[in-house]
């Protein structure tokens, strides 16, 4: 990402970003390479936000078709079908980002992301992913950490009311400000699958009931070869069950993952506008931290609830980590 200064024209069109984060950020911002993977509702918030940001290159991963499911959340999809006939998500969602911003290269790569070598992955800076079983989730995380450089991960989800962010920046190094003095800080961050290998019993008992309900349906996925998503409240008790299982296992009370909260995660297979703008702000802004190397990063889940309205930071890692 280091080289090239920033031209007149980048200049005049982010003068007022540059002023917030300084002229090296938005450089580095501008070389960077995004590649997205499952265009939906809180991802497209998370495009256009970067897009408007100004990086360099966005790369769409998508063959799915164009749904009425997609319709409700995903703005970047046209009501109309004479404009979407016949395209995948990420054709129609690329012909849209390009209008918000043309200086920002957006571009779409057919196939099945599962597939990719690591040298594909390697064209990027920056992974971000969503719509992912629990093994692809973990399969493309490797391969992000398998490259001969430094690739910032990220998976989200959101489900109805509920959304969540992991973070995987492996050995990260950054600065801060602090009063009139600038700090390097490094922080080392666990993988996916190390990240949830972490024993329940051994996470305090303040971790987010997110956290753990979100690993009980993506294990039910799993199990029961359902992509994500493909959830009802028939498979509730299924889910109970599953729950009960991996609670002895872990040595972890069931009050820490309340059946109202599975049944709405059952329930909430569809995204709901206004946690998607939530998350998609929160995924933007941090992977924005990750190019630039300012600010604290966020340590390693995210977790929000429109319910309450809260937001919650969780590390879940070896205390070593």
């Amino acid at each position: 990402m280091d080289g090239e200064e920033l031209t007149e024209q980048e200049t005049a069109l982010y003068d007022r970003q540059i002023r917030v984060w300084g002229a090296d950020a938005q450089r580095r911002l501008s070389k960077s390479q995004i590649l997205v993977y499952g265009m939906k509702g809180t991802v497209a918030e998370f495009c256009k936000n970067i897009v408007l940001a100004g990086v360099g290159s966005v790369t769409l991963v998508d063959d799915r078709v164009v749904t009425e499911e997609a319709l409700s959340a995903n703005f970047l999809i046209v009501p109309d079908e004479n404009l979407y006939n016949g395209k995948t998500l990420a054709e129609v969602c690329c012909d849209s980002l390009k209008e918000f911003n043309p200086m920002v290269r957006v571009s779409v790569e057919k196939g099945d992301i599962s597939t990719f070598g690591v040298e594909f992955f390697e064209k990027f800076d920056v992974v971000v992913i969503s719509c992912c079983s629990l093994a692809k989730k973990k399969l493309i995380n490797q391969k992000c950490r398998k490259s001969s450089k430094r690739l910032a991960f990220y998976a989200v989800e959101c489900k109805g009311s509920c959304g969540e962010i992991f973070v995987d920046l492996q050995d990260y190094k950054y600065s801060k400000k602090k009063l009139e003095e600038t700090i390097e800080c490094q922080l080392e961050y666990p993988s996916f699958e190390e990240a949830c290998s972490v024993p329940w019993r051994a996470l305090p008992k303040r971790v987010s009931k997110l956290y753990f309900a979100m690993r009980v349906i993506e294990r039910f996925e799993d199990v029961e070869g359902r992509n994500p998503g493909e959830t009802s409240i028939a498979d509730l008790p299924g889910v109970l069950k599953l729950r009960n299982e991996l609670c002895e296992t872990n040595s972890v009370n069931e009050s820490q993952i309340p059946d109202s909260l599975l049944e709405r995660l059952l329930v909430g297979t569809l995204e709901f506008p206004p946690v998607c703008a939530v998350i998609g702000g929160i995924l933007g802004q941090e992977v924005i931290k990750a190019i630039s190397g300012k600010g604290d990063p966020l340590k390693n889940f995210f977790f929000f609830d429109a319910l309450d309205g809260k937001g919650l930071i969780e590390d879940i890692s070896e205390p070593n980590t």
